[in-house]
């Protein structure tokens, strides 16, 4: 699904479509951006922004996955949005103690907004071509998920309903429902926790490969792999040199947030953690060992959210002078428990 015709913002990103949005206190956005370990380290989604109607077989350290397009097109990384929010949803409704099931009934413009999207009309239109690239796409894998190892095939998701339209005929509220093995791996918590600013990557490749620093840096500051492996894993039909100067491209450009790649010699790249840049009124930085520890102290808590409450509560307090913001915010967590 397309992410619009908008011009980029500063760096390179999309810009940030819906700055009012106070994420922070209507419920639906509450949730922190999550996606599913299993997805984010295996290459199911297409890069391309042209339909792409290949089917892909990957195989790594015993776990293979085998992907099958419908006629309209592999989904692509930008659909996965869909996906990410349905899973954001659910893991929120999960922490707070609430019943979940497969079978979610969503608002298209709550969803257009909390993935960065414009909400004209072509992008309903978008968003109802994505569901059918969703439901259309078929994965066969022994990919585990929630402890689970089988070998099974399913859709991306198992069926959508467009429930309520307006008058002019936009989509309004859509019933999905997720295939068994995403919910699996949601009623585990096998998921992590997205920077909002993935919302405004432009570049499918990019993309991925913020997925993958996400997930293999996970609570070490670096990451180091092959420029050969890496490719295996973006999933990029791309050509190897190609692949390289696209590389190079984006560890100049410097857009992915939390984290810069670097070349090493060794036809090698290192991903590295670095401190996300404050926005305006966002308060002390904490850095991703803090936020680590915070986790270590509530389990199950989105500690991004926690971070928002201390940084509100440090604005109530008249913004005392901190010595150490990670040592200020771990002890109010502290006082939590």
């Amino acid at each position: 699904m397309a992410t619009g015709t908008a011009t980029s913002g500063a760096g390179g990103l999309l810009p940030d479509r819906h700055p009012t949005a106070d994420f922070f206190v209507c419920d639906i956005f509450d949730a922190a951006p999550k996606d599913d370990l299993g997805s984010m380290e295996h290459p199911i989604f297409s890069l391309s922004t042209r339909p792409d109607r290949r089917v892909l077989s990957y195989a790594h350290n015993g776990t293979t996955v085998e992907v099958t397009p419908s006629v309209k097109g592999r989904a692509t990384i930008h659909d996965k949005d869909v996906l990410i929010y349905c899973v954001s949803q659910l893991m929120a409704a999960l922490n707070a103690g609430r019943e979940i099931s497969r079978t979610l009934q969503l608002k298209a413009h709550d969803l257009l907004v909390a993935t960065n999207r414009d909400t004209s009309g072509d992008a309903y239109t978008r968003l109802k071509e994505a569901f059918e690239r969703l439901a259309g796409t078929r994965i066969t894998t022994n990919m585990a998920t929630g402890g689970t190892e089988t070998t099974s095939g399913f859709g991306l998701i198992e069926a959508w309903e467009i429930v309520r339209r307006s008058r002019g005929g936009r989509m309004v509220s859509v019933t999905v429902t997720l295939s068994d093995w995403l919910f699996r791996a949601v009623l585990a918590k096998s998921v992590l926790t997205l920077s909002r600013d993935y919302f405004r990557l432009r570049k499918p490749l990019e993309r991925r490969l913020y997925e993958l620093a996400r997930k293999h840096c996970g609570r070490q500051p670096r990451w180091q792999v092959s420029v050969p492996v890496l490719h295996k894993k973006t999933g990029s039909a791309a050509p190897l040199r190609v692949f390289r100067a696209a590389l190079r491209r984006i560890a100049a450009d410097g857009n992915l947030p939390d984290y810069r790649l670097a070349e090493l010699p060794g036809d090698m790249i290192l991903v590295e953690r670095r401190a996300a840049p404050a926005r305006p009124g966002s308060g002390p930085l904490l850095s991703e060992e803090a936020l680590d520890a915070a986790r270590a102290l509530r389990p199950g808590a989105d500690v991004h959210a926690l971070a928002a409450q201390w940084r509100a509560w440090w604005e109530e307090t008249g913004r005392p002078r901190l010595n150490n913001a990670d040592a200020a915010f771990l002890g109010w967590v502290r006082a939590l428990s």
